[in-house]
């Protein structure tokens, strides 16, 4: 248990930050599932709709630091290559 003032701070700090991540974080997962389903009807303009919503959310959470940058870089290409492929047709 902290004893100093600023050790109590920091441990309410953290909780209060803990919480609005997980909460965070739930929105990116939500997004990415509505991209997956949406990949998975192979419907071109459905997931065009939900990669750019996705990526919009992604790259709200690096500026915030919820999520690291390459973490939403890498997330951000994978799912670009599938509505590439998709658009193709492969």
């Amino acid at each position: 248990m902290a004893h100093s003032l600023s050790a109590k701070k920091r441990i309410r700090q953290t909780a209060k930050r803990r919480l609005r991540n997980r909460d965070r974080k739930k929105i990116v997962r939500v997004e990415i599932k509505k991209v997956t389903s949406a990949l998975a009807k192979k419907d071109v303009a459905e997931t065009q709709t939900a990669v750019k919503d996705a990526i919009k959310i992604l790259d709200r959470m690096a500026s915030r630091k919820t999520l690291h940058p390459n973490t939403v870089a890498r997330r951000k290409s994978s799912m670009m290559r599938k509505l590439n492929a998709l658009k193709t047709g492969k």
